[in-house]
């Protein structure tokens, strides 16, 4: 919004002020001043500010309101102006023709006046220059004073030609109604024609429409340069409504964006009286008659009780006043800000209790005592309040849960994963048909609660690529929902990660190759090892998971018990190929709550002494049948190796000319280590000899040099 300072001038004296202050204050207050701009006004210079309030001021978006909140950021008294004065006979007359209903939710006033013997179309100079300053470009004609009454006031009217209403109905009175609108078109006065439904609110005057409802005017009722006599509309509608039917309609205007932002009706029939006012500038014989005036009942004042303790509690403390070495707003600051603020109070001096009753301008946005208490910062000034972090006496008890998080979040740190957030809202294409789908989205692209983790993480690895970046690995705590948001909707945290696709090297005498699927399987069992959980693997898959995991390399893990603690495999491949990524993908979910549990019932594991004295390695080579399995070798192996053995790996598997058929030669690396003493070679080397006739005497091996 662009406000002529001058304007503001003729409201609240500011010559005293500097403009960096002036802007300052405003910054401080919460109304962002996007621009200085200076400009030239009948050969002198005028000084105009771009400025953005917050979405839930709509009162400060016009002259009058942001001027009433300089007035009470600088402490300046507001100027009323000579019209409010000579309005009362007008404010008296409509007010007492309005009918009050508690029926319709639509709107909250409604006011509509027919003005005859228009003659003159002329716009005041000064009207134009103040269009002019606030970026509007003066038509001279009617619409001139609806921008100009919007710009001063807030609200804004629509005209109709009351003659071209009589003559389509062929009458003279008539009712104006406001219902829904049926299955039909409407041609709109910018040329456009917008098909209605149900959802449409119209304003009839018997059976003509006049107009989309806080929205925009019939073609063939709009007001032209001959226009002698008006139909002019002041309402309040409301905001949800009017912003349905913008949406519907693809149409927004300046009127219906007006509404948007949440009107109320506590200045209305002040800015009536000044149109009227305005209009009878150039035309002194102007016919005035109220056609309709109602309005729901009124809001009751709402009364909030403010505490002093809060006050200090979440403002705390200042840099000027002191009060036993802690600086405080003190009470008649507080008290003197709410004056300023217009707010009507009684103070409780025994109690430290302001009961505050909240004007009609302010009433749809404070509701409640912290929004007293915004208010009082923001005219004390967010920055003369200490900045300094509390002193934290006590440090809170990390529960169970985060203790549990923590630890999985250290496993999978460890094996090379990062930790992802996304959001909880995704498309319906990401989803499967049992989701749970928003009454009203924002978006189309946020219309569902997501069922999986999964297709997000995917969705972040083709992103990356596409950006010209590496596969990213990584792992994501998140909500899943599903069942029906209106009667039985499930709830539950999931673990999900997704990994591989990279090409690498496990030895430098290897080509680099795509981590297999018995690989990525090891990996999930070794986070699992960490954590001390025991786990067996079974051959299924659910419904949720089949279109983004691979039919016949996924598998489900369970826990001892039975229960079934969540999934692994590898990507689909027409997934793959949809989001042009590697189909060397792997990815697993699980229920955070039950690894949870089951970490909580898991015991302590024993941590045994690190030995001192130094390892011997031999390596045991020999040919064996190809039917037995390794398994059953290490066994043996580790039965037989007495307690000195640590470790058996198998380092070399070959097979060739030199080995017999169905035949294979193993290399496996055993290591020796006593925890009391020096191991000697004699030693080793009776166990190694007696490993090699046990190996011999069961599977018949043949000993290699």
């Amino acid at each position: 919004m662009q406000i002529l300072l001058d304007w503001v001038s003729e409201l609240v004296n500011i010559e005293d002020v500097s403009l960096d202050n002036l802007i300052e204050k405003l910054t401080l207050g919460g109304f962002e001043v996007e621009e200085t701009l200076e400009l030239q006004l009948n050969e002198r210079k005028a000084i105009a500010l771009d400025i953005s309030a917050t979405a839930n001021r709509a009162d400060s978006l016009s002259i009058k309101g942001i001027s009433k909140e300089i007035g009470a950021l600088l402490d300046k008294p507001y100027k009323n102006s000579r019209y409010l004065t000579n309005s009362f006979d007008c404010h008296e007359l409509i007010k007492n023709s309005l009918q009050c209903s508690d029926e319709r939710d639509d709107y909250s006033t409604f006011i509509a006046i027919t003005v005859e013997n228009i003659t003159d179309f002329r716009v005041p100079k000064w009207i134009n220059e103040k269009l002019v300053c606030s970026g509007l470009q003066p038509m001279n004609n009617l619409l001139d004073f609806q921008n100009y009454i919007l710009l001063e006031t807030g609200y804004p009217f629509e005209f109709y030609d009351l003659n071209k209403i009589r003559s389509k109905l062929n009458y003279s009175d008539f009712n104006l109604i406001l219902t829904k609108a049926s299955a039909s078109s409407f041609l709109a006065n910018n040329q456009s024609e917008y098909t209605l439904n149900k959802d449409i609110l119209l304003l009839k005057a018997d059976n003509v429409d006049l107009s989309i409802a806080g929205v925009i005017s019939h073609n063939e009722v709009s007001y032209t340069n001959q226009t002698k006599s008006l139909l002019i509309e002041g309402s309040i509608f409301n905001s949800k409504k009017i912003r349905q039917q913008s949406r519907v309609l693809g149409l927004r205007t300046d009127r219906s964006a007006r509404y948007e932002k949440g009107l109320n009706n506590s200045y209305l029939i002040e800015a009536v009286y000044r149109l009227i006012s305005l209009l009878k500038i150039s035309n002194p014989n102007l016919i005035c008659k109220i056609h309709t005036a109602s309005q729901n009942r009124k809001k009751r004042l709402t009364n909030i009780s403010l505490k002093y303790e809060n006050i200090t509690e979440i403002l705390g403390p200042i840099l000027e006043y002191s009060i036993d070495g802690v600086n405080y707003l003190l009470p008649n600051q507080i008290s003197e800000y709410l004056r300023r603020l217009k707010f009507k109070f009684l103070f409780d001096e025994t109690r430290l209790i302001w009961n505050v009753q909240i004007p009609d301008s302010r009433i749809d946005d404070i509701t409640r005592e912290i929004d007293l208490i915004e208010e009082i910062g923001r005219l004390h000034g967010f920055n003369n309040f200490v900045t300094n972090l509390p002193k934290i006496h006590t440090i809170g008890i990390e529960d169970f849960s985060y203790q549990a998080r923590k630890k999985i979040t250290s496993c999978f740190l460890s094996e090379g994963f990062n930790e992802l957030i996304q959001y909880s809202l995704v498309s319906d294409q990401l989803t499967d048909k049992n989701t749970v789908k928003l009454v009203n989205p924002l978006l189309s692209d946020c219309s569902s609660l997501r069922s999986s983790l999964l297709p997000n993480l995917v969705n972040t690895v083709s992103e990356n690529l596409k950006q010209g970046h590496l596969i990213l690995e990584g792992f994501e705590y998140g909500h899943v929902f599903s069942g029906n948001i209106k009667s039985n909707c499930i709830e539950s945290e999931q673990i999900s990660g997704i990994f591989g696709g990279i090409k690498l090297k496990t030895h430098w005498s290897e080509l680099p190759k795509y981590l297999s699927w018995f690989e990525g399987k090891g990996k999930i069992e070794e986070i699992f090892r960490k954590l001390n959980i025991l786990i067996y693997w079974k051959n299924a898959i659910s419904k949720t998971y089949e279109p983004i995991l691979h039919p016949y390399r996924t598998a489900q893990l369970c826990l001892m018990n039975g229960e079934i603690l969540g999934v692994f495999g590898q990507i689909h491949p027409i997934l793959a190929k949809q989001k042009s990524i590697s189909s060397e993908l792997y990815l697993f979910e699980f229920n955070f709550e039950l690894l949870k549990n089951e970490l909580l019932n898991t015991k302590l594991p024993f941590y045994q002494r690190y030995s001192l004295y130094p390892t011997i390695i031999k390596d045991l080579s020999f040919i064996v049948d190809r039917t037995v399995s390794f398994d059953k070798i290490q066994e043996t192996i580790l039965e037989n190796g007495t307690k000195f053995l640590v470790q058996s790996k198998l380092l070399d598997e070959y097979r060739g000319a030199s080995i017999p058929e169905e035949k294979t030669s193993l290399c496996i690396q055993l290591t020796f280590q006593s925890t009391k003493k020096t191991l000697i070679n004699k030693e080793i080397e009776d166990i190694m000899n007696h490993l090699q006739s046990v190996l011999v005497e069961r599977y018949n091996v043949m000993a290699r040099i």
